[in-house]
């Protein structure tokens, strides 16, 4: 799931740029361009899920019906990230060098997110501010409770709620905004 989240964040930099020729030449809706990258990178993470069955029975595991869980957790997930993809492609479209910035970023919460290491791992002193204050930890960790036979806790899928609900906002604000601008600064 790390590997969608970043590649969505990364080309979500780069969605109006890449598609700068189609902009300029016909009025479609700014939104049309993220749901394309959204699409195509989403059509790959299912590809790619294909291998989740195969492993679960060379293991012996089986999933059991917390892993329902992952259909709304997925939409949430969907949901945070496309307001994201939003803003970082009007804010890297005008600022071109902030796209290898933000995928440095992404490579460094790559480490401090626990995705190649479990929370429990963490000293108890540290755990809420490396895991409380990450909103990718709360991305992760509604996807991956499910799949582990867990649920998630409270704090994740609210956090994860209200971050579609705030990020919304704030992007459809940015977007109205900045909307006359962005075909300019192709």
């Amino acid at each position: 799931m790390w590997g969608y989240y970043s590649q969505l964040i990364s080309e979500g930099c780069t969605s109006f740029i890449s598609n700068a020729e189609t902009m300029l030449q016909l009025p479609l809706p700014f939104f049309t361009y993220i749901l394309r990258t959204w699409w195509r990178n989403s059509i790959i993470l299912f590809h790619n899920m294909v291998i989740f069955p195969i492993v679960l029975l060379s293991f012996g595991k089986f999933v059991n019906f917390e892993a329902l869980l992952v259909i709304p957790a997925f939409v949430l997930v969907s949901a945070n990230l496309l307001w994201m993809m939003i803003i970082l492609s009007v804010v890297c479209t005008r600022y071109r060098d902030l796209t290898q910035i933000i995928q440095n970023i992404m490579q460094v919460g790559l480490y401090v997110t626990p995705i190649m290491w479990q929370p429990h791992q963490l000293p108890s002193d540290r755990s809420a501010l490396v895991l409380d204050f990450n909103p990718f930890y709360h991305l992760v960790s509604v996807i991956r409770e499910p799949l582990l036979g867990g649920t998630g806790t409270l704090l994740n899928w609210g956090v994860v709620v209200g971050m579609a609900i705030v990020g919304w906002v704030a992007a459809l604000l940015f977007l109205d905004r900045y909307r006359a601008r962005v075909t300019y600064w192709l």
